[in-house]
């Protein structure tokens, strides 16, 4: 892989710029591409566009403004509540078909740069229930993507079986432990950095670090 081209889908979150460092260590080439599809704050793509400068890989916006027209969630409107879902159902942060469009559409993009390594930073560990973030999707539509562009993608994971703590760990092994820290956007109120501290992306992010935190010490 060390030779090959990789696109990565890129928020400028905490799991997709651990991706981008992994991407960086394994290929010879790395391209990020961003999606503003109406989400409820610009500054999660200033956070993504500033990183993919200072890393100096190439920063590429789709529009896909559409999603907000088809589905009603916490993300895309600013009058339903972030909240975790009930027995049974799904957090009101989930955006009905999002990795299922964005895989696809970074496909189409990575073939017309010549890449075939396409990387993403879903995670069924500490998935909060999203169908989309499963191993066994993202399995399926590799082989769809294949089937239907007749080529040889290869969708990468490095986070699919890693919880919040060990993602931590992933970061301090790629020496990015602190930008990564300092430098993403995981809240769902804007906030770079730790974030707002209350909402459940920002919970589960301190948690894990404070867990990986803890684990180093006792290492140490």
């Amino acid at each position: 892989m060390k030779e090959e081209k990789a696109v990565v889908v890129f928020s400028g979150g905490q799991d997709s710029t651990t991706c981008l460092f992994w991407a960086l260590k394994e290929f010879k080439e790395v391209h990020t591409v961003t999606f503003d599809y109406g989400q409820r704050h610009s500054e999660e793509i200033e956070c993504a566009r500033e990183i993919a400068d200072e890393l100096g890989v190439s920063f590429h916006v789709l529009d896909m403004s559409l999603i907000n027209q088809l589905s009603a969630n916490a993300l895309t409107r600013s009058d339903i509540e972030v909240k975790d879902g009930e027995e049974g159902e799904l957090p009101s942060t989930f955006v009905a078909g999002r990795n299922h469009l964005f895989l696809s559409f970074a496909a189409v993009y990575a073939r017309e740069m010549g890449a075939r390594h396409l990387i993403t930073g879903v995670c069924e560990t500490d998935f909060s229930g999203y169908p989309d973030c499963r191993d066994v999707f993202i399995k399926s539509l590799n082989v769809t993507l294949n089937l239907a562009m007749d080529e040889q993608f290869v969708i990468h994971t490095p986070l699919m079986w890693l919880n919040k703590e060990q993602t931590w760990e992933l970061a301090d092994q790629l020496d990015a432990l602190s930008y990564i820290q300092e430098k993403t956007l995981t809240c769902y109120h804007g906030i770079r950095g730790d974030g707002c501290g209350e909402c459940p992306s920002c919970i589960l992010r301190r948690n894990g670090f404070d867990a990986y935190l803890r684990r180093k010490e006792v290492q140490a």
